[in-house]
């Protein structure tokens, strides 16, 4: 995941698309042109044939394969910002160095350079110059200013804290107060990455999420609480007791609009 600060001071979380996924893209629009040109060819055949001489027929080919390798992608990319069939198949779409849509500049310089380093020299060019760099950039996306990233990026789903069952009694009584945002967040981040964290460095940010935690907790959980038990508390606790909060003013305003649609003599 690379990190793209905007003009904003906004940082966007771009997935940049592998070597895999994009050769199978360009795979797939190459697969699909070839296609279009026979057919496109035949229809030619089959409607001039016998009539056109050799040099117009010639000359009528090769405007077909100008639209067919650079006119018609380079249109598509500029109106779709960045799509083709083949990164439609595979979630991706081309966008800037930072995160926007790409326009006909960009679309005309990457449809130039593929006509070198894809069909010309077979994808040799786009190949050698995508192992060498972290976003699998080809040689247009390089200067272009572009690169390929990744629209469907599957989601894992967070793990919920669970109350810990010998805390249990304790979360019943305690008055567990507001937590800060910033520190609630970054105690939902601790637990989800706990079990990829090094002992002691799990260790040490929950001591000190903990001892942050305390200040909102009363009284404080049995003395041999371990830390990151008291976290899974604190969050279990005030899940469930937000749940409920907003459980009951949900059932408040149905009750009120309830009363609001009755007639008063009914």
């Amino acid at each position: 995941m690379s990190s793209v600060v905007t003009g904003e001071a906004v940082v966007l979380e771009l997935k940049p698309a592998g070597f895999a996924a994009r050769g199978l893209s360009i795979i797939i629009d190459v697969v699909a042109q070839i296609v279009l040109g026979v057919l496109l060819i035949l229809l030619v055949g089959n409607v001039f044939g016998g009539v056109l001489d050799p040099a117009l027929t010639g000359a009528l080919l090769l405007v077909l394969v100008v639209l067919l390798f650079v006119v018609v992608p380079v249109t598509v990319e500029t109106l779709t910002r960045g799509k083709s069939l083949g990164r439609l198949v595979m979630g991706l779409r081309i966008v800037r160095d930072d995160g926007g849509a790409i326009r006909f500049r960009h679309a005309f310089i990457r449809g130039m350079l593929a006509v070198l380093e894809i069909y010309m020299l077979l994808g040799s060019l786009a190949f050698l110059v995508s192992l060498f760099n972290e976003r699998s950039k080809r040689l247009g996306d390089l200067l272009a200013g572009t690169y390929a990233m990744r629209e469907r990026v599957v989601a894992r789903p967070r793990a919920l804290a669970v109350m810990p069952p010998r805390l249990q009694q304790w979360s019943e009584t305690a008055d567990i107060g507001r937590l800060p945002d910033a520190l609630a967040r970054r105690m939902s981040q601790f637990l989800a990455q706990a079990p990829r964290l090094t002992p002691q460095a799990r260790r040490e940010l929950s001591l000190d999420l903990a001892a942050e935690a305390s200040h909102h907790v009363s009284p404080p959980p049995p003395l041999d609480t371990h830390p990151e038990e008291f976290l899974h508390a604190v969050m279990a606790a005030r899940r469930e007791r937000d749940y409920a909060a907003m459980m009951r003013q949900r059932g408040r305003t149905e009750a009120t609009a309830r009363r609001l649609h009755t007639l008063p003599f009914g």
